[in-house]
């Protein structure tokens, strides 16, 4: 059995240069995090406190001005399939259908035939059936997306990065999509990375939420969401955490 999984961040900073005023912008600081396999960590915070150059520098997607980030004590050099990350914009093959595009990794390792049902169940879920033999270029924003989000739910990555995966969507369709990655983050028991800018969102989904403020980019605080699955948006528990994470955003009933 292989260790249980460790993301580290250890005093991560990013800096970009600033062309046009010769400068550079902060975009993170000073970032110390430690998240484990099984976790699901959401991350809010105001536009511009960092938290898309966050999941993207978990990606590999860029590589940190100072500090270190990596898995199991291996350096995060760049991106690897045990990293599956869904964009705020969906990024599909025009080439492929929604199903070729869904199926792709299968194809790729020559594991079509065994997961053919699997490929079927999830375009039930996003309700894309119907559309399995159109292109992306033949779809809505909202359906793109779907088609992206599912096609890395279904690859079961080790650490699932989410950069407002569902901002898209309509709001029948949002929430059922929420309860479909908590199925499929349980079922493979991964780490899972969301950011959001739904406060709401990341309490339903976060087995904790952590908050960010900007100027340079740093983590604010951090709240354990100690609820069962699955969650009762209206409880007390949850209203209570809404107001504590509204009030170090400043945005609580007491702020003026």
């Amino acid at each position: 059995m292989s260790d249980p999984l460790i993301l580290k961040l250890d005093r991560v900073s990013k800096h970009f240069a600033r062309v046009e005023t010769d400068g550079i912008t902060n975009a993170l600081e000073g970032i110390n995090l430690e998240l484990h396999e099984g976790e699901f960590v959401s991350i809010v915070g105001t536009s511009g406190c960092g938290k898309s150059t966050l999941l993207r520098l978990i990606a590999g997607l860029l590589r940190p001005t100072t500090g270190t980030l990596t898995v199991n004590g291996e350096p995060i050099t760049g991106p690897a399939p045990d990293r599956g990350m869904v964009f705020q914009q969906p990024t599909l093959f025009p080439w492929l259908t929604v199903e070729k595009n869904i199926s792709f990794s299968f194809r790729m390792r020559h594991k079509l035939k065994e997961n053919e049902a699997q490929v079927s169940r999830i375009l039930d879920v996003i309700k894309l059936t119907a559309f399995k033999d159109d292109y992306p270029s033949q779809l809505s924003g909202g359906m793109a997306q779907r088609v992206a989000l599912a096609r890395t739910l279904i690859c079961q990555p080790k650490i699932l990065l989410l950069d407002e995966p569902l901002g898209a969507l309509d709001a029948f369709t949002r929430m059922n999509m929420q309860d479909e990655i908590l199925s499929s983050w349980r079922t493979a028991r991964q780490l899972a990375i969301m950011v959001t800018h739904d406060i709401d969102e990341a309490i339903y989904m976060g087995t904790r939420v952590i908050v960010m403020e900007p100027h340079p980019g740093r983590i604010m605080g951090e709240i354990p969401i100690k609820l069962d699955y699955p969650r009762n948006r209206s409880s007390s528990q949850f209203v209570e955490y809404r107001n504590q994470i509204l009030d170090m955003l400043h945005f609580g009933l007491n702020e003026k």
